[in-house]
């Protein structure tokens, strides 16, 4: 299966999502101001978490070997022959990798907040 990094990159934000849902969920809807006794089922997905946080960092991996290691053929004329559409593709995935090891440290940082 050929990924690009752009799927590669939003496979690896899905999972980084499903990682943090059971301790991002809950804080987010205490810190709105909404509560209750079916906020700890929010938590189900806690055995899960290891499986996505291996699936985020397998996709990180993916989009940094396509961007880094992949040489990239692109024709003149097409947007990607643009000098500066590598520098954005480079910003964009350290971006996207630094939101989303930043999702994966809550479980480790929500102590600090509540």
């Amino acid at each position: 299966m050929q990924f690009t990094s752009k799927g590669s990159l939003i496979a690896s934000a899905l999972a980084a999502i499903g990682a943090s849902v059971c301790c991002v969920g809950p804080l987010m809807l205490l810190a709105l101001g909404i509560g209750g006794a079916w906020v700890s089922r929010l938590t189900a997905m806690e055995p899960y978490r290891p499986i996505f946080i291996g699936l985020t960092l397998l996709f990180l991996g993916l989009a940094f070997r396509k961007l880094y290691s992949a040489s990239q053929v692109c024709l003149p004329g097409t947007p990607c022959a643009g000098p500066r559409t590598r520098s954005r593709q480079w910003f964009v995935f350290w971006l996207v990798a630094v939101v989303l090891l930043g999702l994966l440290a809550v479980p480790w940082l929500a102590p600090l907040f509540y």
